[in-house]
């Protein structure tokens, strides 16, 4: 089966090259994003496997489908940008890769609460530029601490197994409970409590309608002031003026994203020499406790190899009639 794989970068090559070698697909690499201007490379294949960014809208589907494409294989858990009604009108098959290394995610975000917390970034740049004075760098004990966990599927909890660890109390939201995290001591409560007494959020839900702009201007006044904010999940979970406002009037106190609701086109990208035309994103990098990282949270070597062997996985049974664990299918 002849496969168009689209937004691919030297690492995706790697990994997807190396899950080929038994399963002997015939994949074509394209860097260019799926979308209105790049549908037309997808004629003559039958399958496209793609990424967060690439935009699958109802538009893309029928060109898509007017192509030959029968089947599209996500290369990632998140399936947002995919119209899901309009693939299922056209009979489209859709999968994805629903875990690959929860790990590397919830790492990821202990990462930005601890280099938030001490600081790490400041201190870096002063120790290079002859700078050894403490002022500046207080930070808090981690231990003790009340964090709220948005979301306890397998991020939330690999992070909650790790945050128990430094003996944080934890709190969690999500429609159902999780016995691991409550074996470890989370209690869950409701979403609005949980703003209130946490001291640290961390966001690892899916975007759905329900959950867009979860963060809001009224989440924020519900806060703890100082609160750390982070996540690692989805750019639309978070509404960035609200947050803005809240960094603005101190409400929050720290916040770490790995994530942008408008990083298409940003994100993934060498932009060095180019001017921010993002007005938003460009505040948000003015404040100095905000730490942004470029969606990298999923990236380590662990995490590549299960999503290239699992989208290989995925291509092939389609290509074999044989049983589609991984299909998506609109709710």
């Amino acid at each position: 089966m002849k496969t168009a794989v689209f937004s691919t970068k030297p690492y995706d090559r790697e990994f997807l090259e190396q899950a080929n070698e038994s399963a002997g697909l015939e994949l074509t690499f394209f860097e260019a994003r799926l979308g209105p201007n790049t549908v037309k490379l997808a004629e003559g294949f039958e399958s496209v496997c793609v990424f967060v960014n690439d935009q699958l809208d109802a538009s893309v589907l029928i060109g898509l489908k007017k192509a030959g494409v029968k089947h599209i294989a996500l290369r990632c858990a998140g399936f947002n940008n995919v119209d899901m009604a309009s693939a299922e009108e056209l009979g489209l098959t859709v999968t994805r890769v629903p875990a690959y290394s929860p790990y590397a995610v919830a790492e990821h975000a202990v990462a930005l609460m601890l280099s938030l917390n001490r600081k790490i970034y400041w201190a870096h740049s002063r120790v290079r530029d002859g700078n050894y004075s403490l002022d500046g760098l207080l930070g808090f004990d981690l231990h003790g601490k009340t964090i709220g966990i948005v979301g306890t599927g397998k991020i939330g909890q690999c992070l909650a197994e790790a945050l128990h660890g430094f003996g944080c109390k934890l709190l969690g939201v999500d429609r159902y409970e999780n016995e691991r995290c409550k074996e470890i001591g989370m209690e869950y409560v409701p979403f609005e409590e949980m703003l209130s007494q946490s001291d640290i959020i961390s966001l690892h839900c899916p975007l759905m309608s329900e959950t867009h702009h979860l963060i809001n201007n009224e989440a924020v006044a519900r806060m703890k002031r100082g609160v750390m904010l982070i996540n690692t999940s989805r750019g639309g979970l978070i509404d960035t003026k609200a947050v803005i406002d809240g960094l603005k009037s101190g409400k929050i106190g720290y916040m770490g994203l790995d994530v942008y609701e408008e990083e298409e086109g940003l994100f993934f990208e060498d932009k060095t020499f180019e001017m921010r035309l993002d007005d938003v994103f460009a505040r948000l990098t003015t404040f100095p406790n905000v730490l942004i990282t470029g969606h990298q949270a999923y990236f380590t070597r662990e995490a590549l190899t299960r999503i290239a062997e699992t989208t290989l996985a995925n291509l092939t049974a389609f290509v074999a009639g044989g049983e589609l664990t991984n299909r998506i299918t609109a709710a």
